[in-house]
């Protein structure tokens, strides 16, 4: 009865998205992206002539952040094997469906017997790696019937998610289909104890290995170091409307002793405007490119792909999102060790936002004055801002290692 209520609920899922699609653009992505699925994948698939197949899926971009230091990994170890990349959401699907890394990139198709069981004789993985909370019941059946290895990496889990409640045998039975769980933290170890898994190992986030990797790569960006111009500078990342509401009166208040990088979450023009108009202050959008830059208070970053470089320009940081449906990615704005602020609704389920408040390397602010009295703790009182800034390079140093310790495991079972 369980598996044929969670199947039922696929099928509703795929309507829903089907119903909704000529109103909603990211509806219409799911659907037409799925669109002739298994012919595209027939056809870049003919027959598996002997080279190996790893299969990393991830739910959306965020997940892929944790996935991609896998690919590079896998690709710099052993370069003769193909790398399979799905993703769950439009999201991360059109964000990253060139890259480069990975030989196949699709969306995946929903989880019925069917197309799972289509999906895996197709492609034939030989080890296929979920990202995170990714944990689909067909696919993982399809997979152990056909012998692949499955693995969880970055994996962590809550105590009142369905795999612990009375009623979810079937997602047990899901987890259990699991040759090996990476986790993010010993709760999540001992949860899968719980339930009589303990093929598992506390490994880490796979995200520090990847925010680590940008800081080594990262280049100079000329604009932005003119803009900064020697000056005190606040970065301002994935900022919503909600954000901007508390952080307008204190860009304007600070105008004289702080400039801003603001990297709005939508690169809308309404919302850039909506920017504008609330301050009142000198401010460029990045594509202007215009002379006097370093005279302006305020950079608002009209683009994507360059919030993560963005943050080494900055003595503090505050990172949107927390103050509607869940913060964005700290690690990125910590790896370069500064103060990082953030809204205090809706960050709670991001372990590194509480293990950085824990130690005193950031900030959940519940508004304006909130926002004023914290920074000027920094601001009066020097050994604070010191103390943050080595809070959070440590915090990102201290859990570097993940990828290598996946691998460790992974790497031996593709070479047999």
């Amino acid at each position: 009865m369980q598996q044929f209520l969670y199947t039922l609920s696929i099928h509703v899922l795929r309507l829903g998205f089907s119903l909704a699609a000529p109103f909603n653009q990211k509806a219409r992505q799911f659907v037409l992206g799925r669109k002739d699925i298994f012919k595209k994948l027939a056809n870049s698939f003919p027959q598996k002539k002997g080279s190996q197949l790893v299969w990393v899926h991830c739910a959306s971009l965020g997940e892929f952040e944790q996935g991609r230091p896998l690919i590079d990994a896998l690709k710099a170890k052993l370069p003769q094997v193909k790398i399979l990349l799905t993703f769950f959401s439009p999201s991360g699907y059109e964000a990253q469906k060139n890259y480069a890394d990975a030989d196949f990139i699709f969306y995946l198709p929903w989880d019925t017997p069917k197309q799972a069981s289509r999906f895996v004789a197709i492609t034939k993985p030989d080890m296929a790696i979920f990202i995170k909370y990714e944990f689909w019941y067909h696919y993982t059946m399809a997979l152990k019937k056909s012998g692949s290895h499955i693995i969880s990496a970055s994996c962590i889990l809550r105590p009142d998610q369905i795999f612990f409640k009375s009623y979810g045998n079937l997602f047990r039975k899901l987890l259990q289909n699991f040759n090996f769980f990476f986790t993010q933290n010993s709760e999540t170890k001992s949860l899968l104890a719980s339930i009589g898994i303990h093929n598992s190992k506390v490994a880490g986030d796979t995200r520090f290995d990847r925010v680590m990797e940008i800081i080594k790569k990262v280049s100079e960006i000329e604009q932005a170091k003119k803009f900064k111009n020697g000056q005190k500078l606040f970065v301002v990342g994935s900022c919503w409307p909600e954000d901007f509401e508390m952080l307008a009166p204190f860009i304007n208040e600070n105008n004289n002793t702080l400039k801003f990088i603001i990297a709005p979450h939508e690169i809308s023009n309404s919302f850039i405007c909506e920017i504008e108009k609330s301050l009142q202050v000198k401010t460029a959008r990045f594509s202007e490119e215009k002379p006097g830059i370093e005279d302006c208070s305020v950079l608002i970053i009209d683009n994507i792909g360059m919030l993560s470089k963005l943050y080494r320009y900055g003595e503090f940081a505050f990172v949107g999102g927390a103050f509607g449906k869940g913060l964005h990615n700290i690690l990125e704005a910590a790896c370069y060790g500064i103060p990082v602020f953030f809204g205090n609704k809706n960050y709670d389920k991001y372990k590194e936002a509480n293990d950085l408040i824990m130690r005193g390397g950031a900030f959940e602010v519940s508004g304006y004055s909130d926002l004023k009295f914290k920074y000027e703790l920094m601001i009066d009182r020097p050994e604070n801002f010191l103390l943050a800034c080595e809070v959070t390079r440590s915090y990102v140093e201290e859990n570097l290692g993940a990828t290598k310790k996946i691998m460790d495991y992974s790497i031996p079972i593709l070479c047999k």
